[in-house]
């Protein structure tokens, strides 16, 4: 039980820091770290580059999320493991892959804030409640005009994966874990949103990329 948590973690860690704001930063010539909210996240992204960016970052950062998740169910398969701890592992490399993301070693620890990820680790989860979570905070992203608001409903959904269909209690801890960092992350959100200069979701759209003329 020991050694196979330790090595789901740590691949998912390894995974987690393999940012999609390289791939953007490769095709745009901006670390976007340096710029708009200073994180790797596909929202700095879009805020820094405009929307096809923060897509294209997106879709990177959910992909490593989900082919983390759902490759180590494929291995497990073969194992016959209880489904206790086949879920205790899922979600112990799914928050490998957050934490990655979030404090990747090659960025001085300080990378994005695990929204993207999580999305693909939800939907290797359970793709149905993970689609439910991913519609559920665009709707309520869009009808707030803040993206923040549509993240901790999202969030929400990933801790009732956690107790259904999850089996076992470490689901439930990890869930709640990664809940709490969730809110720490978006803590400089929410004081934005209380003075009123955090930025509209309809403005990602309206964003000339940077750099252009």
């Amino acid at each position: 039980m020991i050694l196979w948590t330790a090595i789901a973690l740590i691949t998912g860690y390894f995974i987690g820091c393999l940012h999609g704001s390289t791939v953007a930063q490769l095709f745009s010539g901006i670390n976007i770290k340096n710029e708009g909210i200073k994180n790797s996240g596909a929202s700095n992204a879009a805020i820094v580059l405009g929307w096809k960016y923060g897509v294209l970052v997106a879709f990177l950062d959910i992909f490593k999320g989900f082919i983390a998740v759902a490759g180590l169910r494929m291995l497990l398969e073969s194992f016959g493991l209880s489904n206790e701890l086949v879920w205790t592992l899922l979600f112990v490399i799914g928050a490998g892959v957050v934490f990655g993301h979030n404090f990747p070693f090659y960025m001085n620890f300080d990378g994005g804030k695990g929204t993207a990820a999580v999305i693909g680790v939800m939907l290797a989860l359970d793709w149905k409640l993970g689609l439910a979570g991913g519609l559920l905070m665009v709707a309520a992203a869009l009808t707030t005009g803040y993206l923040v608001i549509g993240v901790l409903l999202l969030y929400g959904m990933f801790l009732a994966i956690a107790f259904w269909p999850a089996e076992s209690m470490w689901p439930i801890g990890m869930a709640l874990l990664l809940c709490a960092m969730a809110v720490w992350k978006h803590l400089e959100n929410i004081a934005r949103i209380k003075n009123g200069t955090e930025p509209k979701v309809y403005s990602v759209f309206k964003k000339k990329p940077a750099g252009s003329s």
